[in-house]
C-alpha cells in the first residue's frame, strides 16, 4: 500500500498529538501508533507540568534558574528561555483541549512543587497528570477529521536518498526525509507512507533498561531510525534513573512514585528506618533526582539491600489520599497501606535528557523531518530534566514545529520514485527465542554497565558483548520478514550503542552521567 499525507507523525504521545492537532485544520495528517493512542510515557506522567502561574511569588528568571541549575549548566540558555516563557500560552492550550488541572476552592490552581524547584509551580490533575493529559488529547485526534489514526502500526525505517540509490554518509550535506517504510502488523506487510513533512515523536528509551517507568513501547524507535538515517543524536549518556520506583520484582514497568509525594513530605529511609539524605545533599529528599538516585544506589550497595524505604506515614492520612489517589490504590492492592507502611522502593531508567538533535524550530539535521518530545534533545535537560519539565517542553516545541512546517508545506511535494519495501529472500525467524533472549541480554548489560554509576571498564565490557549482539541481529534482520520484535531488537542496541559510546566520550562526572573514572571535582 501506498500513503501519501502532508504530515506524517510517528507517535502518540503529548508531543506528536498536540503537534497533528495544530497543523490538520488545513492538510491532512496521519499519525502512526505502533500499539494503541494511550499506550505512551505521557499517559505515565504523574506530576504533573511546571510553568510560572502564580506571579506573586513566581516569575520567569526563578523557573529558567532551576533548569540550568538541575542541567548543571549544561542547557542551551536559548532553550531553557524558549520553553519557560511559552509554557503559559501552552497551559492555556492544554486547558482550551480539556485538560483539567487540579484547582483550589477559589478556582486559582493547585500548584505543586518538587525537587530542583524553588516555587510551588506544579499544575497536576490528581497524581495522574499524563493521563488525564493524553485522554483529552486523544479525543481531540479522533473526532478531527483531517487527522487519520494508525495503529498497531510500526515505522521501520526514514525514507531518505539512500532508498533512492545514493551513497549517503555523516557528512552528506543535504539528506532528506521523504516519509517511512511502516510494519502494518495486522496485514503482515510493509507500506509506503510518503510526506510532504514528517514528524519523529517516539518518546524515550526506558525499555532498552531492565528495570524501567517505561512503558515497554519505549524502545528508542526514532532515534535509531535517525541515526542510521546519518541523523545527529546528542547527549544519550544522559539517562535519568527516577529515584523512587515501586519495587516489586517481576514487574516491568515499574510502577511510579512520583517525585510530588517527596515534594508533599514524604522522607527517605534505609531497610533500618534510618533517614540517610542528610549524607548526600542538604537539599535531603528534596535534591535533584541524580543526587536522590545516586543516594539510593550507594546505601543499597553499601547494606547489600534490593530497595529503600519512601516514609509518608507522619502525613494526615486522608490528605495522602487524596493527594496520591492512584499510588494509595495501586500499594493498598499489594497490600502496603501508604499511610501506615513504608513504601519499598528503587531508582529505575525514567527519562532521556538527549535524542534527535533539533534546532529552535523542532527541525532535526535531516531536512523535512521534525522531532518532539523525548526523543528529541533540544537542549533544555543538558545534564539533567528538572522535574515536570518534560511535558511542557513537549506542548512548546509543538508547537514551535508547527509554526515552522506550515511556512514550509506551500513549498514542498511527494517524492514519487522512492521504490517498494523490498523483502524477496526473507521468512519469518523459526525461533522467536532468538529474539526475546537477545532483548533480555541487551536489558541486563545496559542495567548492569551503563547504569546510574559507570566506569571505563563497564563501558568497554559492554561495548564487547553489544557488539556481538549487532552482528547477529543485523544479520537475522537481513534475512528476517519484518516484525514489531526484530525491529525492537535492533533499535534497543543501536540506542544501548548510542548511549554507551557517547558515555565513553563525556571524559567527566556531570549531570546525569557519573563515573568512577572522573569523579566529580569537590
Amino acid at each position: 500500500m501506498i500513503y501519501k499525507y502532508d504530515y506524517l507523525v510517528i507517535g502518540s504521545g503529548i508531543a506528536g498529538m498536540s503537534f497533528a492537532l495544530k497543523v490538520a485544520d488545513n492538510a491532512k495528517v496521519a499519525i502512526i501508533c505502533k500499539s494503541t493512542l494511550d499506550e505512551a510515557n505521557t499517559a505515565l506522567a504523574q506530576g504533573g507540568v511546571a510553568s510560572v502561574t502564580n506571579l506573586e511569588v513566581d516569575n520567569f528568571e526563578k523557573h529558567i534558574e532551576d533548569t540550568m541549575i538541575a542541567g548543571d549548566w549544561l542547557s542551551k540558555p536559548e532553550a531553557v528561555k524558549k520553553v519557560v516563557e511559552n509554557a503559559p500560552a501552552q497551559i492555556r492550550e492544554l486547558l482550551k483541549w480539556g485538560v483539567g488541572f487540579d484547582r483550589k476552592e477559589d478556582g486559582e490552581f493547585d500548584l505543586h512543587r518538587e525537587g530542583g524547584h524553588s516555587e510551588f509551580r506544579i499544575l497536576h490533575h490528581a497524581d495522574n497528570t499524563g493521563y488525564e493529559i493524553q485522554q483529552r488529547l486523544i479525543e481531540q485526534v479522533r473526532k478531527h477529521p483531517n487527522i487519520d489514526i494508525f495503529e498497531h502500526h510500526f515505522a521501520i525505517e526514514i525514507i531518505t536518498q539512500h532508498h533512492l540509490g545514493k551513497i549517503v554518509t555523516r557528512r552528506t550535506q543535504d539528506i532528506t526525509c521523504y516519509g517511512a517504510y511502516v510494519l502494518d502488523e495486522e496485514n503482515d506487510r510493509v507500506d509506503k507512507f510518503l510526506s510532504k513533512i514528517t514528524v519523529m515523536a517516539t518518546g524515550g528509551v526506558g525499555a532498552v533498561y531492565q528495570t524501567t517507568t517505561n512503558p515497554l513501547v519505549a524502545t528508542g524507535d526514532g532515534i535509531a531510525m535517525v541515526y542510521r538515517a546519518k541523523g545527529t543524536v546528542k547527549d544519550m549518556e544522559f539517562i535519568q534513573f527516577h529515584p523512587t520506583a515501586l519495587y516489586n520484582p517481576g514487574d516491568r514497568p515499574n510502577f511510579l512514585i512520583t517525585e510530588a509525594m517527596r515534594g508533599y513530605g514524604a522522607v527517605l529511609r534505609n531497610l533500618k528506618g534510618e533517614e540517610f539524605m542528610q549524607k548526600y545533599d542538604p537539599r535531603l529528599s528534596l535534591a535533584p533526582r541524580d543526587i536522590v538516585a545516586r543516594a539510593i544506589d550507594s546505601e543499597m550497595k553499601q547494606n547489600g539491600d534490593d530497595h529503600v524505604y519512601l516514609d509518608v506515614t507522619h502525613k494526615d492520612p486522608e490528605e495522602t489520599k487524596k493527594h496520591f489517589p492512584n499510588i494509595y490504590a495501586h500499594c493498598l492492592g499489594l497490600g502496603i497501606d501508604i499511610t501506615k507502611d513504608y513504601i519499598p522502593v528503587a531508582p529505575a531508567a525514567h527519562y532521556l535528557c538527549g535524542g534527535i538533535e533539533v534546532d529552535e524550530n523542532g527541525e532535526s539535521s535531516i531536512s523535512r523531518l521534525y522531532a518532539v518530545g523525548e526523543c528529541s534533545c533540544t537542549g533544555l535537560h543538558g545534564g539533567n530534566r528538572l522535574a515536570s519539565n518534560s511535558l511542557i517542553e513537549a506542548v512548546v516545541y509543538a508547537d514551535a514545529a508547527a509554526n515552522h512546517a506550515r511556512l514550509q508545506l506551500p513549498h514542498l511535494s511527494f517524492r514519487d520514485d522512492v521504490p517498494d519495501w523490498n523483502d524477496d529472500g526473507t521468512q519469518h525467524p523459526e525461533e522467536m527465542v532468538l529474539i526475546t533472549q537477545s532483548i533480555k541480554e541487551v536489558n541486563q548489560i545496559m542495567a548492569t554497565y551503563v547504569g546510574i554509576v559507570r566506569s571505563n571498564l563497564r563501558l568497554d565490557r559492554a561495548w564487547n558483548r553489544l557488539d556481538i549482539l549487532y552482528e547477529e541481529t543485523e544479520k537475522l534482520f537481513k534475512s528476517s520478514r519484518a516484525s514489531r520484535a526484530i525491529c525492537e531488537l535492533r533499535n534497543i542496541i543501536n540506542v544501548g550503542y548510542l548511549i554507551m559510546r557517547q558515555a565513553k566520550e563525556r571524559k567527566e562526572s556531570r549531570g546525569l552521567h557519573y563515573t568512577i573514572d572522573y569523579p566529580p571535582k569537590k
